[in-house]
C-alpha cells in the first residue's frame, strides 16, 4: 500500500462520513512532522523541541 493510497483512504473517510473538522488536525500534525523531521540534524533542534 504506498501513500498514495493512504491519502485517498483518509479523503474518501473525510468525505463519507463529514468529519471535515478532522482535516485541520491532520493537516496540523502533518506540519508538526516535517518541521520536526527537518530540523531533526540541524542547529535548531533544541529550540525546536523545546517548543512541544
Amino acid at each position: 500500500m504506498g501513500k498514495a493510497a493512504i491519502l485517498k483512504e483518509i479523503w474518501s473517510f473525510l468525505r463519507v462520513r463529514r468529519k471535515w473538522w478532522l482535516l485541520p488536525v491532520i493537516v496540523i500534525l502533518c506540519l508538526v512532522g516535517v518541521l520536526l523531521l527537518l530540523t531533526e540534524g540541524s542547529a535548531l533542534a533544541p529550540f525546536i523541541y523545546a517548543l512541544f
